[in-house]
Protein backbone atom coordinates (compact mmCIF):
# COMPACT_ATOMS: atom_id res chain seq x y z
CA UNK A 1 0.00 0.00 0.00
CA UNK A 2 3.25 2.50 0.81
CA UNK A 3 4.95 1.59 -2.31
CA UNK A 4 1.76 2.21 -4.43
CA UNK A 5 1.00 5.63 -2.58
CA UNK A 6 4.43 6.76 -2.84
CA UNK A 7 4.62 5.72 -6.83
CA UNK A 8 1.59 7.86 -7.49
CA UNK A 9 2.77 10.95 -5.43
CA UNK A 10 6.30 10.60 -7.11
CA UNK A 11 4.94 9.86 -10.76
CA UNK A 12 7.01 11.73 -13.16
CA UNK A 13 3.96 13.88 -14.89
CA UNK A 14 2.79 15.31 -11.22
CA UNK A 15 6.32 17.13 -11.05
CA UNK A 16 7.74 17.33 -14.28
CA UNK A 17 6.66 18.55 -18.11
CA UNK A 18 5.37 16.32 -20.52
CA UNK A 19 8.64 13.87 -21.25
CA UNK A 20 11.15 14.22 -18.44
CA UNK A 21 11.04 13.17 -15.20
CA UNK A 22 13.11 11.72 -11.99
CA UNK A 23 15.29 9.83 -14.56
CA UNK A 24 16.41 12.80 -16.08
CA UNK A 25 18.21 13.74 -12.72
CA UNK A 26 20.24 10.80 -12.51
CA UNK A 27 24.27 11.53 -12.02
CA UNK A 28 26.02 11.01 -15.15
CA UNK A 29 29.11 12.26 -17.03
CA UNK A 30 30.62 13.98 -13.77
CA UNK A 31 27.32 15.88 -13.42
CA UNK A 32 25.67 16.07 -10.04
CA UNK A 33 22.22 16.60 -9.21
CA UNK A 34 20.08 17.18 -6.44
CA UNK A 35 18.48 14.31 -4.46
CA UNK A 36 15.92 13.40 -2.25
CA UNK A 37 18.31 12.24 0.61
CA UNK A 38 20.40 15.48 0.69
CA UNK A 39 17.67 16.67 2.88
CA UNK A 40 18.27 14.21 5.76
CA UNK A 41 21.23 16.25 6.66
CA UNK A 42 19.09 19.49 7.89
CA UNK A 43 18.11 17.85 11.19
CA UNK A 44 21.85 16.96 12.88
CA UNK A 45 22.57 20.72 10.96
CA UNK A 46 19.26 22.28 12.97
CA UNK A 47 20.24 20.72 16.05
CA UNK A 48 23.91 22.37 15.76
CA UNK A 49 22.22 25.26 14.93
CA UNK A 50 19.86 24.98 18.54
CA UNK A 51 23.33 24.33 20.38
CA UNK A 52 25.16 27.09 18.82
CA UNK A 53 22.29 29.72 19.33
CA UNK A 54 22.37 28.82 22.52
CA UNK A 55 26.17 29.21 23.11
CA UNK A 56 26.06 32.51 21.53
CA UNK A 57 22.66 33.96 22.74
CA UNK A 58 25.09 33.31 26.74
CA UNK A 59 28.00 34.57 25.71
CA UNK A 60 28.36 36.77 22.56
CA UNK A 61 24.49 37.92 23.31
CA UNK A 62 25.03 38.90 26.51
CA UNK A 63 28.38 40.48 26.26
CA UNK A 64 26.94 43.00 23.70
CA UNK A 65 23.66 44.09 25.41
CA UNK A 66 25.93 44.61 27.71
CA UNK A 67 28.28 47.25 25.62
CA UNK A 68 24.88 48.71 23.98
CA UNK A 69 23.50 48.54 27.82
CA UNK A 70 20.33 47.26 27.07
CA UNK A 71 18.42 47.50 30.85
CA UNK A 72 15.69 45.41 32.34
CA UNK A 73 12.52 47.88 33.27
CA UNK A 74 11.66 47.56 36.77
CA UNK A 75 8.22 45.36 37.33
CA UNK A 76 5.92 45.56 40.33
CA UNK A 77 5.33 41.92 41.01
CA UNK A 78 1.63 41.15 41.59
CA UNK A 79 1.33 40.23 45.38
CA UNK A 80 0.46 36.48 46.19
CA UNK A 81 -2.91 35.77 45.91
CA UNK A 82 -4.31 32.38 45.78
CA UNK A 83 -8.10 33.32 44.53
CA UNK A 84 -6.51 35.65 41.98
CA UNK A 85 -3.56 33.59 40.76
CA UNK A 86 -6.04 30.19 40.42
CA UNK A 87 -8.23 32.28 37.84
CA UNK A 88 -5.40 33.63 36.22
CA UNK A 89 -3.80 30.16 35.35
CA UNK A 90 -6.89 28.32 34.62
CA UNK A 91 -9.90 30.86 33.26
CA UNK A 92 -8.31 34.03 31.65
CA UNK A 93 -5.63 36.93 32.30
CA UNK A 94 -7.99 39.19 31.10
CA UNK A 95 -11.25 38.89 33.26
CA UNK A 96 -14.46 40.59 32.20
CA UNK A 97 -15.82 43.53 34.32
CA UNK A 98 -18.41 40.86 35.75
CA UNK A 99 -15.62 38.35 36.52
CA UNK A 100 -13.56 41.05 37.75
CA UNK A 101 -16.37 41.70 40.26
CA UNK A 102 -16.85 38.16 41.67
CA UNK A 103 -13.22 38.01 42.51
CA UNK A 104 -13.56 41.16 44.33
CA UNK A 105 -16.28 39.12 46.34
CA UNK A 106 -13.88 36.10 46.51
CA UNK A 107 -10.35 37.87 47.45
CA UNK A 108 -11.72 40.92 49.58
CA UNK A 109 -9.92 43.12 47.31
CA UNK A 110 -11.35 46.19 45.40
CA UNK A 111 -12.14 46.59 41.91
CA UNK A 112 -8.64 48.67 41.48
CA UNK A 113 -6.74 46.00 43.24
CA UNK A 114 -8.17 43.30 41.11
CA UNK A 115 -7.42 45.08 38.33
CA UNK A 116 -3.58 46.46 38.94
CA UNK A 117 -3.14 42.86 40.38
CA UNK A 118 -3.72 41.52 36.72
CA UNK A 119 -1.89 44.54 34.77
CA UNK A 120 1.25 43.28 36.96
CA UNK A 121 0.83 39.75 36.86
CA UNK A 122 0.40 39.77 32.86
CA UNK A 123 3.59 41.71 32.70
CA UNK A 124 5.37 39.00 35.13
CA UNK A 125 4.43 36.74 32.03
CA UNK A 126 6.20 38.71 29.37
CA UNK A 127 10.12 38.32 28.36
CA UNK A 128 12.31 40.56 29.34
CA UNK A 129 14.80 42.83 27.42
CA UNK A 130 17.28 40.75 27.84
CA UNK A 131 15.80 37.97 26.52
CA UNK A 132 14.32 39.91 23.32
CA UNK A 133 17.95 41.28 23.07
CA UNK A 134 19.17 38.03 22.36
CA UNK A 135 17.08 36.29 20.40
CA UNK A 136 17.46 39.16 17.63
CA UNK A 137 20.96 39.51 17.90
CA UNK A 138 20.84 35.56 17.10
CA UNK A 139 19.05 36.10 13.79
CA UNK A 140 20.84 39.04 12.68
CA UNK A 141 24.30 37.25 12.75
CA UNK A 142 22.58 34.31 10.94
CA UNK A 143 20.48 36.14 8.26
CA UNK A 144 23.54 38.73 7.75
CA UNK A 145 26.17 36.07 7.42
CA UNK A 146 23.35 34.09 5.05
CA UNK A 147 22.93 37.25 2.90
CA UNK A 148 26.27 38.00 2.30
CA UNK A 149 26.91 34.49 1.84
CA UNK A 150 23.64 34.04 -0.46
CA UNK A 151 24.82 37.17 -2.51
CA UNK A 152 28.47 35.72 -2.81
CA UNK A 153 26.79 32.43 -4.23
CA UNK A 154 25.35 33.91 -6.98
CA UNK A 155 26.72 37.25 -8.21
CA UNK A 156 28.53 35.66 -10.77
CA UNK A 157 25.99 33.46 -12.08
CA UNK A 158 23.54 34.70 -14.99
CA UNK A 159 20.54 33.90 -13.74
CA UNK A 160 21.07 36.73 -10.88
CA UNK A 161 20.92 39.16 -13.63
CA UNK A 162 18.60 37.54 -16.14
CA UNK A 163 15.46 35.31 -14.49
CA UNK A 164 14.85 33.77 -17.57
CA UNK A 165 18.13 32.01 -17.36
CA UNK A 166 16.47 29.84 -14.19
CA UNK A 167 14.65 27.99 -16.85
CA UNK A 168 17.90 27.15 -19.09
CA UNK A 169 17.94 23.11 -19.56
CA UNK A 170 15.71 22.84 -16.95
CA UNK A 171 15.10 20.27 -15.33
CA UNK A 172 18.62 18.96 -16.06
CA UNK A 173 20.53 21.33 -14.56
CA UNK A 174 23.68 20.35 -12.68
CA UNK A 175 24.18 20.78 -8.77
CA UNK A 176 27.04 23.30 -7.76
CA UNK A 177 28.96 23.20 -4.05
CA UNK A 178 27.61 26.43 -3.17
CA UNK A 179 23.85 25.82 -4.09
CA UNK A 180 24.24 22.54 -1.88
CA UNK A 181 25.40 24.42 1.30
CA UNK A 182 23.01 27.15 0.58
CA UNK A 183 20.05 25.68 0.92
CA UNK A 184 21.54 22.90 3.48
CA UNK A 185 22.22 25.63 5.97
CA UNK A 186 19.16 27.49 5.09
CA UNK A 187 16.41 24.48 5.53
CA UNK A 188 17.97 23.88 8.72
CA UNK A 189 18.13 27.33 10.08
CA UNK A 190 13.98 27.05 9.52
CA UNK A 191 13.99 23.54 10.91
CA UNK A 192 15.53 25.10 14.53
CA UNK A 193 13.18 28.16 14.17
CA UNK A 194 10.44 25.39 14.69
CA UNK A 195 12.42 23.29 17.03
CA UNK A 196 12.60 26.37 19.26
CA UNK A 197 8.92 28.06 18.46
CA UNK A 198 8.21 26.78 21.80
CA UNK A 199 10.42 28.81 24.19
CA UNK A 200 10.47 31.77 21.19
CA UNK A 201 9.34 35.35 22.56
CA UNK A 202 5.82 34.89 20.93
CA UNK A 203 4.56 37.66 19.10
CA UNK A 204 1.15 39.07 18.17
CA UNK A 205 2.03 37.00 14.85
CA UNK A 206 2.91 33.71 16.06
CA UNK A 207 0.36 31.65 13.69
CA UNK A 208 1.27 33.86 10.62
CA UNK A 209 4.98 32.96 11.71
CA UNK A 210 4.03 29.51 11.91
CA UNK A 211 2.73 29.43 8.58
CA UNK A 212 5.75 31.46 6.99
CA UNK A 213 8.02 28.78 8.35
CA UNK A 214 5.83 25.89 7.41
CA UNK A 215 5.32 26.96 3.89
CA UNK A 216 9.34 28.26 3.64
CA UNK A 217 10.34 24.85 4.63
CA UNK A 218 7.97 23.70 2.04
CA UNK A 219 8.85 25.88 -0.54
CA UNK A 220 12.87 25.19 -0.08
CA UNK A 221 12.66 21.59 0.37
CA UNK A 222 10.55 21.04 -2.72
CA UNK A 223 12.24 23.66 -5.48
CA UNK A 224 15.28 21.14 -4.20
CA UNK A 225 13.47 17.71 -5.27
CA UNK A 226 12.18 18.69 -8.15
CA UNK A 227 15.77 20.68 -9.26
CA UNK A 228 14.35 24.57 -9.23
CA UNK A 229 17.42 25.19 -7.03
CA UNK A 230 18.35 28.55 -9.33
CA UNK A 231 14.85 29.78 -8.36
CA UNK A 232 15.32 28.59 -5.04
CA UNK A 233 18.35 30.55 -4.36
CA UNK A 234 16.90 33.86 -5.96
CA UNK A 235 13.69 33.69 -3.10
CA UNK A 236 16.08 33.15 -0.20
CA UNK A 237 18.30 36.13 -1.09
CA UNK A 238 15.49 37.88 -1.53
CA UNK A 239 14.36 37.01 2.06
CA UNK A 240 17.74 37.56 4.08
CA UNK A 241 18.20 40.80 1.97
CA UNK A 242 15.84 43.08 4.83
CA UNK A 243 15.97 40.16 7.62
CA UNK A 244 19.02 41.16 8.90
CA UNK A 245 18.10 45.18 8.89
CA UNK A 246 14.77 44.41 11.00
CA UNK A 247 16.49 42.06 13.79
CA UNK A 248 19.46 45.33 14.43
CA UNK A 249 16.53 47.97 14.20
CA UNK A 250 14.94 45.74 16.92
CA UNK A 251 18.49 45.42 18.79
CA UNK A 252 18.88 49.00 18.61
CA UNK A 253 15.03 49.53 20.11
CA UNK A 254 15.91 47.14 22.83
CA UNK A 255 19.13 49.42 24.18
CA UNK A 256 17.02 52.76 23.73
CA UNK A 257 18.94 54.31 20.56
CA UNK A 258 15.76 55.51 19.04
CA UNK A 259 17.43 57.90 16.00
CA UNK A 260 19.47 54.87 15.10
CA UNK A 261 16.75 52.36 15.20
CA UNK A 262 14.32 54.67 13.48
CA UNK A 263 16.94 55.15 10.79
CA UNK A 264 18.00 51.62 10.53
CA UNK A 265 13.85 50.64 10.48
CA UNK A 266 13.25 53.55 7.72
CA UNK A 267 16.42 51.28 5.42
CA UNK A 268 14.58 48.24 6.11
CA UNK A 269 10.99 49.36 5.36
CA UNK A 270 12.40 50.60 2.14
CA UNK A 271 14.52 47.21 1.49
CA UNK A 272 11.50 45.42 2.39
CA UNK A 273 8.84 46.72 -0.03
CA UNK A 274 11.63 46.85 -2.66
CA UNK A 275 12.40 42.97 -2.30
CA UNK A 276 9.15 41.35 -1.54
CA UNK A 277 6.41 43.80 -2.55
CA UNK A 278 8.40 44.23 -5.91
CA UNK A 279 11.34 42.47 -7.00
CA UNK A 280 9.83 38.82 -5.68
CA UNK A 281 6.47 39.06 -7.36
CA UNK A 282 7.05 41.19 -10.48
CA UNK A 283 10.51 39.96 -11.33
CA UNK A 284 11.01 36.22 -9.64
CA UNK A 285 7.42 35.38 -9.56
CA UNK A 286 6.42 36.27 -12.64
CA UNK A 287 9.23 34.71 -14.38
CA UNK A 288 8.31 30.91 -12.24
CA UNK A 289 4.47 31.40 -13.61
CA UNK A 290 4.63 33.12 -16.54
CA UNK A 291 7.93 32.58 -18.58
CA UNK A 292 7.68 28.28 -17.86
CA UNK A 293 4.59 28.39 -19.94
CA UNK A 294 6.04 29.70 -22.87
CA UNK A 295 8.28 26.59 -22.93
CA UNK A 296 5.75 23.73 -21.71
CA UNK A 297 2.21 22.80 -20.93
CA UNK A 298 1.24 23.63 -17.03
CA UNK A 299 1.68 20.40 -14.86
CA UNK A 300 0.61 19.71 -11.01
CA UNK A 301 4.41 20.98 -9.48
CA UNK A 302 4.10 24.30 -11.58
CA UNK A 303 0.79 25.24 -9.68
CA UNK A 304 2.09 23.57 -6.43
CA UNK A 305 5.28 25.58 -6.54
CA UNK A 306 3.70 28.90 -7.34
CA UNK A 307 0.85 28.15 -5.03
CA UNK A 308 3.43 28.29 -1.86
CA UNK A 309 5.09 31.45 -3.36
CA UNK A 310 1.46 32.85 -3.42
CA UNK A 311 1.12 32.09 0.55
CA UNK A 312 4.54 33.80 1.06
CA UNK A 313 3.34 36.54 -0.82
CA UNK A 314 0.43 36.99 0.96
CA UNK A 315 2.13 36.85 4.42
CA UNK A 316 4.47 39.64 2.62
CA UNK A 317 1.67 41.68 2.48
CA UNK A 318 0.31 41.63 5.81
CA UNK A 319 3.96 42.47 7.47
CA UNK A 320 4.05 44.74 5.11
CA UNK A 321 0.92 46.83 6.19
CA UNK A 322 1.94 46.25 10.10
CA UNK A 323 5.63 48.19 8.66
CA UNK A 324 4.12 50.86 7.39
CA UNK A 325 1.88 51.73 10.39
CA UNK A 326 4.91 51.33 12.78
CA UNK A 327 6.97 53.77 9.82
CA UNK A 328 3.91 56.07 10.18
CA UNK A 329 3.60 56.38 13.81
CA UNK A 330 7.69 57.89 14.18
CA UNK A 331 7.14 59.56 10.77
CA UNK A 332 5.89 63.01 12.05
CA UNK A 333 8.87 62.85 14.80
CA UNK A 334 7.89 60.48 17.47
CA UNK A 335 10.92 59.01 18.20
CA UNK A 336 9.83 55.65 19.61
CA UNK A 337 8.94 52.88 17.91
CA UNK A 338 7.33 49.73 18.94
CA UNK A 339 6.71 46.14 17.23
CA UNK A 340 3.63 45.87 16.32
CA UNK A 341 3.76 42.35 16.57
CA UNK A 342 4.59 42.66 20.40
CA UNK A 343 2.62 42.94 23.71
CA UNK A 344 3.06 46.33 25.10
CA UNK A 345 3.90 46.57 29.00
CA UNK A 346 1.18 47.38 31.04
CA UNK A 347 1.95 50.28 33.64
CA UNK A 348 0.28 52.06 36.55
CA UNK A 349 -0.61 55.51 34.48
CA UNK A 350 -2.55 53.13 32.27
CA UNK A 351 -4.90 53.00 34.95
CA UNK A 352 -4.75 56.66 35.48
CA UNK A 353 -5.84 57.21 31.56
CA UNK A 354 -8.32 54.62 31.51
CA UNK A 355 -9.86 56.88 34.63
CA UNK A 356 -9.49 60.40 32.95
CA UNK A 357 -11.12 58.89 30.14
CA UNK A 358 -14.02 58.20 32.33
CA UNK A 359 -14.72 61.10 34.02
CA UNK A 360 -13.96 63.04 31.08
CA UNK A 361 -17.23 61.01 29.91
CA UNK A 362 -19.02 61.38 32.89
CA UNK A 363 -18.78 58.17 34.49
CA UNK A 364 -16.61 56.98 37.06
CA UNK A 365 -16.23 54.26 39.70
CA UNK A 366 -16.08 54.81 43.66
CA UNK A 367 -14.01 52.12 45.82
CA UNK A 368 -16.32 49.27 45.70
CA UNK A 369 -16.41 49.40 41.52
CA UNK A 370 -20.35 50.69 40.87
CA UNK A 371 -20.48 53.28 38.53
CA UNK A 372 -21.59 56.76 39.66
CA UNK A 373 -21.80 59.92 37.49
CA UNK A 374 -20.01 62.96 37.58
CA UNK A 375 -22.26 65.62 38.11
CA UNK A 376 -19.62 68.14 36.76
CA UNK A 377 -19.81 66.51 33.78
CA UNK A 378 -23.95 67.13 33.95
CA UNK A 379 -23.88 70.81 34.90
CA UNK A 380 -21.71 71.32 32.43
CA UNK A 381 -23.78 69.58 29.88
CA UNK A 382 -26.85 71.93 31.05
CA UNK A 383 -25.19 75.38 30.65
Amino acid sequence: MLTWLSDWVWQDRLWFPAGLGWADLKDRDGLVFAKGSDLWVIFPIAVCFLIIRQIFERTVAVQLASLLRVREKPRVKAAPNTTLECYFCNASKFPSQSSVEELTKQSGCSVRQVQRWFRRRRNQELPSQIKKFQEASWRFTFYLLAFIAGLGALIDKPWFYDMEEMWNGFPTMPLLPSQYWYYMIELGFYISLLFSVATDVKRKDFKEQIVHHVATILLISFSWLVNYIRAGTLIMLVHDASDYLLESAKMFNYAEWRKTCNYIFILFAAVFIITRLVILPFWIIHTTWVYPLTIYPPFFGFYFFNGLLFVLQCLHIFWAALILRMAIKFLPGNDIVEDERSDREETDSDEEDEDHEKRKNGVVQNGNGHTVFNNNHHHSKME
